[in-house]
């Protein structure tokens, strides 16, 4: 079978791109691994949220942004520090003019909506120039994953039924064919059918093999999430210390970073290997889909925030404020899990799990959903919330404190926590909600993040003293460390084009997406401003499918 154009993988990127070039009357066959129930690949599992600057939106909530301000926020945030980071460095810039200019506008006329309430997420280290956003830029789409995916996957089925695009799912991948330093094709194995659910982990059991030709190749196939092997081999020891062995999956076992050795095989180049963005807060599923199947909390700014033996983090190891620097800090502790201490005025407030899944109402997109889960409830968290609180093993929930820390020892079997001591640090929290003034950052934060009328409304509880009855019963939540995303990835110029070590364009071949560290090869650098990774995929495989280099 021949093509224009062949794109290795069906995820949000791999779609954006094969739109493109859909649009531009190329032929595009498109091969994944899995079947069709993962078309659209880890965006599905997403929350939906887009990293977009100065938009309507943020207006409306009295939110005053800038492409300056967001450049400032974006620049300190990755740190570049490598000549390797040249490239990173340009398809950052290109994106923020992306994400302060036409994204909302482009992505608005192809069907897409955002909740009118803006997050702030990762709000950062404490420094106007270090990493955070000064501002919230997390812009929720109506419909979550599935409703960022449905109009990328709607403009291929249209070019698959014109005949430009023809999707080859169970194919994978093995070798890049190169004739002359061009790429010609791919080559790899037919896997047979497998109807496992969306997300779980499929045979690989072999059919058949393929050969299939093309003058352009478009890698688009997703990180290293799901393959633990994998990120031993890359773990940033002398950054982050020991990997922790007991951490959970954020996304399916397929998520399995082949195409970066194959890619490298055919004269590609893979940097920043050693970048990663994991989480902090996961927490066991309760229904599994794939293997360590982990949710991530999505917190609000109040739970307090405590080491495996019950001793309070310092700032800016606050809830919400900076991914990698608690990250850092719970692994210097010798343990790989922290605990949140929060009331049930916080969980009915704070709490959000991540994912299309777990927020059933905004992936219905409709009001009245969102209503009944967050604003007619009563003291209630939304329904998936509440099912963790009552039925998952990393939740405690006590009436008193000292039966809490019980619940606490017991759940990890280590007996490490003391009650007093947990009770003297809240305790000493609690006295500083008596005045509108405080020396406790974390109070202060609370305080500050209710000047803004969106977490005010729907995201910051009002400052209340945990220890008093009214305001129970008292809740523990154990949190594990959870794999999500790559940082880094294969090397591309502006063009989309994959550059090997020596600095070189490669002619035909190229990279979007994740694997191409959603472009240049790490456009992050070294910490992530949350939106960034639909973003950049959307963005990322937009510009492969534009890119001149494809003739």
């Amino acid at each position: 079978m021949k093509a224009d154009v062949i794109v290795v993988g069906a995820g949000l990127a791999g779609l954006a791109a094969a739109a493109e070039l859909g649009d531009r009357g190329k032929s595009v066959l498109i091969v994944d691994q899995e079947g069709p129930q993962n078309l659209g690949g880890q965006a599905f599992w997403s929350l939906g949220g887009l990293f977009m600057v100065d938009t309507p939106e943020q207006r409306r909530m009295g939110i005053k942004d800038s492409h300056a301000l967001a450049l400032n926020d974006w620049m300190g945030s990755a740190q570049f520090d490598r000549a390797e980071d040249a490239y990173p460095r340009q398809w950052a810039e290109k994106y923020l003019d992306f994400a302060a200019g036409e994204m909302r506008p482009w992505l608005h006329e192809m069907g897409l909506r955002w909740f009118p309430v803006v997050g702030w997420a990762e709000r950062g280290d404490g420094y106007a120039d270090g990493h955070g956003n000064s501002v919230p830029r997390f812009h929720i789409t109506w419909g979550t994953g599935p409703g960022v995916l449905e109009h990328f996957i709607r403009r291929c089925k249209a070019h698959e039924e014109a005949g430009r695009i023809t999707f080859m799912y169970r194919h994978q991948v093995d070798h890049i064919e190169m004739q002359n330093g061009a790429a010609k094709g791919v080559a790899g194995r037919i896997l047979a059918a497998d109807s496992a659910m969306q997300g779980a982990e499929t045979t690989r059991d072999v059919i058949g093999d393929f050969a299939y030709e093309a003058s352009s190749v478009v890698v688009a196939s997703g990180g290293i999430g799901g393959n633990f092997e994998m990120i031993e081999k890359v773990w940033p020891t002398e950054r982050l210390g020991a990997m922790p062995q007991n951490m959970l999956s954020g996304v399916p076992k397929h998520v399995d970073g082949r195409m970066l050795d194959i890619s490298e095989a055919a004269g590609g180049h893979v940097i920043n290997r050693d970048r990663l963005w994991f989480y902090t807060e996961g927490i066991k599923n309760l229904d599994p889909i794939w293997p360590r199947h982990g949710i991530r909390v999505l917190p609000g700014p109040s739970s307090m925030w405590f080491d495996a033996k019950g001793q309070r983090f310092r700032a800016p190891a606050l809830p919400g404020f900076d991914t990698t620097g608690t990250f850092k800090a719970i692994l210097d502790t010798g343990y790989d899990y922290s605990w949140f201490v929060l009331t049930q005025k916080v969980i009915k407030k704070e709490f959000a799990l991540s994912g299309s899944e777990q927020n059933p109402d905004f992936t219905s997109g409709k009001w009245i959903e969102v209503l009944k889960q967050r604003v007619f409830s009563g003291s209630k968290a939304t329904g998936p919330v509440e099912a963790f609180k009552e039925h998952g093993e990393d939740f405690v929930v006590a009436d008193t404190l000292e039966e809490l820390v019980a619940g606490m020892n017991k759940a990890t079997g280590e007996y490490l926590i003391d009650a007093p001591h947990l009770r003297a640090q809240i305790a000493a929290r609690d006295a500083q909600i008596d005045n509108e003034f405080s020396k406790d950052l974390q109070v202060n934060a609370i305080r500050s993040a209710r000047q803004y009328r969106g977490d005010k409304l729907v995201r910051t509880a009002a400052p209340h003293k945990f220890l008093d009855p009214d305001n129970g019963p008292l809740i523990a939540v154990r949190l594990n460390l959870i794999t999500r995303k790559t940082l880094g990835g294969l090397q591309t110029n502006l063009d989309s084009q994959m550059v090997g070590a020596d600095g070189t364009a490669i002619e035909g071949l190229f990279a979007a997406g994740e694997v191409a560290g959603f472009g240049g090869g790490g456009y992050h650098g070294y910490n992530a401003l949350e939106g960034t990774f639909l973003g950049g995929c959307i963005f990322s495989g937009r510009a492969a499918g534009r890119s001149d280099a494809i003739g």
